[in-house]
């Protein structure tokens, strides 16, 4: 063995990396995620409604009339997730979006990820240069070898900079609220990802324009399902 790698694992032994979300020291090394947080994931179990991702029985859908055709998240926005989402966003914690992308495919439904090619969800552009990088991008480029499926970054943000964060789901659902084009001829299957899936606005958007670019089948895969939108 290299003597930088001896000396990266004696490193880690007696200075233990921290969980990018807690702060609580790693084990094993090479994890971004304490053993804690990652026991703290609200994983969602049982049955789901197939439009928008809610445990079901899914009654008055909130996906009822949306561009999109399924919906799908291996995880509820709270707890542990929450924070990871955050840590990603707004801290800058580029190494969590390939745990996240692992987590996302581990458990995706065969059916959902068959034969579609991934599109991330835009970020305004005024957003993408105050953050530096789309956080649905990275989760997108991680999952491509991981489900073998292509990438194709076709969508596009136009418009203000509308922000969803705090607005109520009246705010969030007006019409035109966000605009999105497609700057290429959009995939016949496609499956949108993006980080979080709150009242489905900026998905349905998105679904909207891929249908306008060709696209016939639209599904969503986020890292998370806000349970109450």
């Amino acid at each position: 063995m290299p003597p930088t790698a001896v000396a990266a694992q004696l490193l880690a032994l007696l200075v233990p990396p921290l969980c990018v979300i807690c702060r609580a020291p790693v084990r094993p090394a090479g994890e971004v995620m304490c053993a804690g947080c990652r026991r703290g994931l609200p994983w969602l179990a049982g049955a789901r409604c197939r439009r928008c991702g809610l445990p079901a029985p899914c009654r008055d859908c909130p996906a009822r009339g949306a561009a999109f055709d399924a919906a799908w998240a291996p995880l509820a926005y709270d707890g542990a997730a929450r924070r990871a989402v955050t840590a990603l966003k707004f801290a800058g914690a580029l190494a969590l979006a390939d745990a996240m992308a692992a987590q996302m495919a581990s458990a995706a439904p065969a059916a959902l990820v068959a034969d579609a090619t991934l599109v991330p969800v835009p970020l305004h552009p005024a957003r993408l240069r105050r953050r530096g990088f789309n956080q649905a991008e990275l989760l997108a480029r991680s999952l491509s070898p991981r489900l073998r499926l292509p990438l194709n970054r076709c969508l596009t943000r136009r418009g203000p900079a509308s922000r969803q964060l705090g607005a109520g789901r009246t705010v969030r659902l007006a019409p035109a609220r966000i605009e999105v084009a497609v700057s290429a001829p959009a995939p016949i299957r496609t499956l949108l990802v993006d980080d979080v899936h709150t009242t489905g606005a900026t998905l349905d958007a998105c679904a909207r324009a891929l249908r306008a670019g060709g696209a016939r089948h639209v599904d969503c895969l986020t890292y998370t399902r806000a349970l109450a939108g």
